[in-house]
This record gives C-alpha cells, sequence and structure tokens, in this order.
C-alpha cells in the first residue's frame, strides 16, 4: 500500500515579538543597572631614575618603621608623637633650619605617620625637605 505523503507547509516563523522582547529585557537591564562610579584614587608612583645627589654632613634624617615608630639620625624615639618628633628635630638641629630634611619610611608605614613627619618639619621651618625612593628593578 502505498501512502500519499502530505506536503507540508512551512510555516512563517514571525521574528517580531522575539525581538521586541529582548529589547524589552534590555531596557529593564539598562533601567535597573546603577551606574556609580566608585572613588577610588589610581597612584601610579614614580620612579626615581637619575644620579644621586652627594649627601651633606649635616643632615635631619627620619626613618619612620613599618609600625610608625620614629629614629632621628639613627635614634629611637621614645613613642610617635608630634610634641615628641618636633623636640628631638629642635634638639638635633641646634637651630639651623637650612639643614636637609630627609624622611625615609618603609613602604608599609600608614600614611599619618610620614604626614606628621612632614609636618613637624613644616612647623619647625625646614625648607629642605626630600622623600628617599628606590630605583626601578631595586629589590
Amino acid at each position: 500500500m502505498k501512502f500519499k505523503r502530505q506536503s507540508r507547509e512551512e510555516l512563517p516563523v514571525n521574528l517580531t515579538p522575539l525581538i521586541d522582547v529582548v529589547f524589552l529585557l534590555l531596557i529593564f537591564f539598562m533601567v535597573s543597572t546603577t551606574f556609580t562610579r566608585e572613588t577610588e584614587l589610581q597612584v601610579d608612583l614614580p620612579e626615581a631614575d637619575g644620579i644621586q645627589a652627594e649627601s651633606p654632613m649635616e643632615k635631619l634624617e627620619i626613618v619612620i618603621g613599618a609600625d610608625g615608630r620614629y629614629a632621628v639620625n639613627d635614634r629611637v624615639l621614645i613613642n610617635s608623637q608630634l610634641s615628641t618628633l618636633k623636640r628631638a628635630l629642635e634638639k638635633l638641629s641646634k637651630g639651623q633650619r637650612d639643614m636637609p630634611f630627609i624622611i625615609t619610611a618603609d613602604a608599609r608605614t600608614p600614611h599619618e605617620f610620614v604626614v606628621r613627619a612632614m609636618d613637624a618639619a613644616g612647623q619647625l621651618g625646614f625648607t629642605k625637605l626630600s622623600i628617599t625612593t628606590r630605583q626601578a628593578g631595586e629589590e
């Protein structure tokens, strides 16, 4: 027995409702998403290239450890207060405000302690302030 095969008509697929739904989803996600810009500082620390300057004989060097302890000219201070730091700087400078003032801080030192050292220098009138860095590629 031979059955006659029925020919199927191709049904047209209407893509318009599908496109509408996709656009509605797109609009929904665009409206519901909050576009906030996070306030972060992008800090690119400069690398120092150049010749190291000769260090003068008389200088004030403050070394700040990772824990925030100060040492002025290799003498460790008893605490990290501004008044103690200022007294030590006055004693070692002997009134000379034109001496080079060098701040050397550990990479993990909180910013507060470096600013405190800079504040002490500013209050005492030191004008030759420098911060030590390491050259690129040095470990």
